[in-house]
């Protein structure tokens, strides 16, 4: 059995706990329902069946054509939401998975690909075209899009617990790049989606505006919780997280300094 993704995150284990759960029960309704594609389900932001269609959902939305730079999840489920920004000649800023280099985001300039939007916007083929950037290079971001493994009316959003999409949230909200009015979408399948108020919320979560399913679209904004009023949440997070990720060692060097 694999390791859980959240054995080296902090917080409640009691939250902690119900949220593993969760995951469980939507993996296990994607793959009976077989709405999950290769290679399946667990431990992973799933990609589903109607991932296209929830993108194109999204791409007709006002908020998507006014949109000018997008930062979106690495994952495959959100594969054709990255390709039609590029399509659509959006500038792209992508995470590379874990957060795990000094330069944590790739850059996507759709005048600049030396491949197709379809294969740029894959992690296998984006260091063909995309470029490493720190988050101090970034330019303000129009729209983040985030993956999920469920997702709540509220907006409550449940990752597959590592905490990197809450982390990089943090990182580019610290450095002014998203703000207040900054909207969150997320692309899922219908089983994804759960009531206001069964996903467990901490403190450092990052909640999501507006859900898109390749049937509907679910405006969460006036039920949203709050945003993390910071950056980030130091206290939230372990020592072993920290040492996982270099740049976060730096930049708590940087706040002690």
């Amino acid at each position: 059995m694999s390791r859980r993704h959240d054995h080296d995150a902090g917080g409640d284990p009691g939250t902690l706990a119900r949220k593993a759960e969760l995951r469980d029960e939507v993996w296990t309704a994607l793959t009976e329902q077989k709405a999950a594609r290769f290679p399946g389900a667990r431990n992973r932001i799933s990609n589903f069946v109607g991932a296209e269609a929830a993108a194109r959902r999204l791409r007709e939305l006002d908020v998507w054509r006014a949109a000018r730079t997008v930062k979106s999840n690495p994952d495959s489920a959100q594969l054709p939401v990255r390709r039609y920004a590029l399509e659509d000649g959006k500038t792209v800023y992508m995470a590379v998975p874990k957060l795990a280099e000094a330069d944590p985001f790739f850059l996507l300039d759709p005048d600049d690909l030396a491949d197709p939007p379809r294969l740029a916007v894959s992690i296998k083929n984006a260091t063909r075209s995309a470029r490493r950037v720190a988050v101090a290079d970034l330019e303000p971001v129009d729209l983040v899009v985030t993956g999920c493994v469920a997702v709540g009316a509220d907006g409550a959003r449940l990752g597959k617990g590592g905490g990197f999409a809450d982390l990089e949230f943090a990182l580019a909200r610290e450095a002014g790049l998203i703000s207040d009015d900054t909207l969150v979408v997320t692309t899922v399948h219908e089983l994804q989606l759960r009531d206001a108020g069964v996903i467990p919320w901490a403190s450092h979560d990052a909640p999501v505006d507006l859900v898109v399913t390749p049937d509907r679209v679910v405006d969460c904004r006036e039920h949203r919780r709050s945003r993390p009023d910071g950056g980030i949440v130091w206290d939230s997070l372990t020592e072993d997280k920290i040492a996982a990720i270099p740049l976060l060692g730096r930049l708590r060097e940087e706040a002690r300094a």
